[in-house]
């Protein structure tokens, strides 16, 4: 779940990256969004929950030791996920040693039914291109993770060059409940 989360999120958060990185430090507040999907998958062993959106697409859910009815859980069912997003974006200083790190816990527990859950990741990102032309810009950064987004501001876009790194950090927090209508 949080790879995915983690690529939606900057794909919602890079049109601004270059007005982020001008003003060296940028924080993207995201909007509350809430999900019900259909169980597709289960994973018992991971407590990972495989379910299909609304729009045809798919993402995987961790359901925390806390959420008893996890074991309940049949192909079919429904899950309601309530969840959170915000990114800042951090112009790196030159010199300063790359980050990768990632942390989560449960918060709070909702009784049998529902659990909240936090989730941040923080990466170091190199911006590998520029494209003025389109204008757009690329990033890589650790276990191969690359990405490429359109920005809005060229202006912003100017002030940035191939090389700088960024520090990006992502965080979550997610209300995962199972619905009683299943």
């Amino acid at each position: 779940m949080a790879h995915t989360r983690m690529i939606c999120g900057v794909a919602a958060a890079l049109t601004l990256t270059a007005s982020a990185l001008s003003a060296q430090t940028k924080t993207i507040t995201g909007e509350t969004k809430t999900v019900t999907a259909t169980v597709e998958a289960i994973e018992k062993a991971g407590r990972e929950i495989t379910v299909k959106k609304p729009d045809g697409t798919y993402d995987v859910f961790y359901a925390p030791a806390s959420m008893k009815r996890f074991d309940t859980l049949k192909i079919g069912d429904k899950i309601t996920a309530k969840y959170y997003e915000n990114i800042v974006l951090q112009l790196k200083p030159a010199g300063q040693k790359a980050v990768d790190t990632d942390a989560g816990a449960v918060t709070r527990a909702n009784g049998a039914q529902a659990t909240t859950t936090a989730h941040q990741r923080t990466i170091t990102a190199t911006i590998t291109a520029i494209d003025m032309n389109v204008p757009s810009i690329t990033f890589s950064g650790p276990n191969n993770w690359s990405y490429s987004t359109r920005v809005e501001d060229k202006a912003a876009l100017a002030k940035v060059k191939v090389g700088d790194k960024v520090d990006i950090t992502w965080t979550e927090a997610m209300i995962l409940s199972i619905d009683e209508g299943k």
